[in-house]
């Protein structure tokens, strides 16, 4: 039962989302699109400035995909399935590897090959974009490819002894020696970010493409994360680990903790498995209480704690903001406590205040200790339109669903 309080505040809440949503499709729309080289502009500065040089991730390519996909279906404006279409022809012409299977990891500014590593990470984002464009297109070709590159990181990634999946592999998927996503990373042969997203890209498979090998595979990654990933001392994520599941790295990162909260009970739910997702709905407050560590006074989620070193990263990045908005949510949903509602309302004052920039669209990078915007790009290989705006999607659909009699049994 809501309390007056909350009966009020949602209303206004999933108005304002309705609003940031239409606004952050219409900047990438407007501002992303290359009109010279085709596909979209590989990186944007703070100030809106292009960078016609700068290489195409498929990061980038399927996270586009994926958002305006879903954004069509939420609201079927001809400009969505346009974007959408662009982004599709352009991992099919550019980012497919025809050869040996699976995606490149980038291209140059013209589309030609730039990196040909098949990093499972990228891999696991182009099934994601590819699930959901099948549902607005019906385009068999976008299903036959998610499910060819479902087949690649089953044959060469997943490891048949130990468990789990492997990180990298080289163009022809031969064994290679940097494994990392980006410089900051640990070299470890498994990662928590890549296991999530690849049952994160499977349940979305498996949404359009019921098979029951897949619907095994994804078990197999809720017990992973149930046995390995999820830290049994502090609920934290562990984030590096080697092929045995020794941790590697104490680091904390609350954007994923926070992520998972409500990402993994919805890919239990997906396959309709009662036993996983009644275990991970508990889970999933572990999860966002541990996660709650991380909030700051202003309502900010910071990035990172090193605990070994008692070093906090002072930064607040965008895309935890948005997680932890659907995330605090999500266990609002599940517990009917509205301290985790007054959590997500209070990252969504603060992305208000310092994340979004009301003067030249969408949201910076992230912001300092003292609030002053980082200076990294607005749109690039890695910042993308797919933590905002599915956020804002995610709770405009959940706080229309809180009218539901089901409102805390449907999370």
């Amino acid at each position: 039962m809501l309390t007056t309080e909350a009966v009020e505040i949602l209303p206004v809440y999933r108005e304002e989302l309705i609003h940031e949503l239409s606004s952050i499709l219409d900047y990438w729309i407007k501002y992303t699109p290359d009109r010279k080289q085709g596909g979209f502009i590989g990186s944007i500065d703070n100030d809106n400035r292009v960078d016609e040089t700068a290489p195409k991730g498929v990061v980038l390519n399927s996270r586009i995909l994926w958002t305006f996909s879903a954004a069509y279906q939420y609201e079927a404006k001809p400009v969505y399935r346009e974007m959408a279409d662009k982004a599709y022809r352009y991992i099919v012409d550019h980012f497919i590897d025809r050869k040996y299977g699976g995606v490149y990891w980038s291209v140059d500014c013209m589309g030609n090959r730039l990196d040909t590593r098949k990093q499972i990470y990228g891999l696991a984002f182009c099934i994601y974009g590819l699930a959901e464009y099948y549902k607005i297109s019906g385009d068999t070709m976008a299903l036959h490819l998610a499910k060819d590159i479902y087949g690649k990181i089953e044959q060469y990634s997943f490891d048949k002894e130990k468990g789990g999946y492997y990180e990298a592999f080289t163009q022809g998927w031969k064994v290679t020696d940097d494994l990392r996503l980006s410089a900051k990373d640990d070299n470890e042969k498994k990662t928590m970010n890549t296991h999530l997203h690849i049952i994160e890209a499977y349940a979305n498979l498996y949404s359009v493409w019921a098979d029951e090998k897949l619907k095994d595979n994804i078990r197999h990654l809720l017990a992973v994360f149930d046995k390995y990933i999820i830290n049994p001392q502090t609920r934290h994520l562990n984030l590096f680990m080697n092929e045995n599941w020794q941790m590697r790295s104490s680091l904390i990162s609350y954007g994923h903790d926070i992520e998972a909260t409500w990402l993994l009970p919805e890919c239990a739910a997906i396959i309709n498995d009662d036993a996983y997702t009644g275990r991970f709905r508990k889970i999933s407050i572990q999860l966002a209480d541990a996660a709650v560590e991380g909030l700051d006074k202003d309502g900010g989620l910071w990035y990172e704690y090193e605990p070994g070193k008692d070093h906090w990263i002072k930064e607040k990045h965008s895309w935890p903001q948005a997680e932890a908005m659907v995330g605090f949510f999500h266990a609002y949903r599940v517990t009917g406590e509205e301290k985790y509602l007054q959590y997500s309302l209070d990252v969504w004052e603060f992305v208000k205040k310092h994340i979004k920039d009301t003067g030249k669209g969408e949201w910076f990078w992230g912001v300092h200790e003292d609030h002053s915007p980082m200076n990294k790009e607005k749109a690039g290989f890695w910042k993308c339109p797919y933590h905002n705006s599915r956020a804002c999607m995610e709770l405009i659909k959940r706080i229309a669903a809180l009218n539901s009699k089901d409102a805390y049994k449907n999370d």
